[in-house]
């Protein structure tokens, strides 16, 4: 049974059994079949605007799925494409032989008490402190696990 036949049932029983819709109850019971209707209403509502919004969700994926094929059958074809692949080649040995400096040398950062964030590498953490170059204090720390 859908929501909306059960709605009408329950709305259905409420009218056969002949409640006295003046009493308290009777009135707390109406209210209650009509709640029930307007949200079956309403559920049913959300239910197909979500399947029309499924069926052009599925309509836009086919028609990328498409757009796709199309441009991917573009590029197979196209003796150009090739070329710009050597091109890609050799702009990467170019990038290669630049020197960009990437060692592997960790970065540590500190935030002194002025707020001046301060970056230092293993060898000023072997040293055992740096000095905040905003307001001079010496910043001090230890290379000692403190995990047993």
């Amino acid at each position: 049974m859908t929501l909306s036949e059960k709605s009408a049932y329950l709305k259905g029983l409420m009218e056969g059994m002949k409640l006295d819709t003046e009493t308290n109850e009777g009135k707390l019971l109406a209210a209650i079949v009509d709640l029930l209707g307007d949200i079956t209403k309403t559920v049913s509502d959300v239910e197909e605007t979500t399947l029309a919004i499924s069926d052009e969700l599925d309509d836009i994926e086919e028609d990328l799925d498409e757009i796709y094929d199309y441009l991917a059958d573009e590029d197979e074809d196209d003796e150009d494409f090739d070329d710009y692949e050597d091109f890609d080649d050799e702009e990467d040995e170019d990038l290669e032989d630049e020197d960009f400096d990437f060692d592997d040398t960790t970065v540590y950062e500190v935030t002194c008490k002025c707020g001046e964030v301060i970056d230092f590498d293993e060898e000023t953490l072997e040293e055992g402190s740096i000095t905040c170059p905003n307001c001079g204090e010496v910043l001090e720390f230890t290379t000692e696990d403190t995990e047993e």
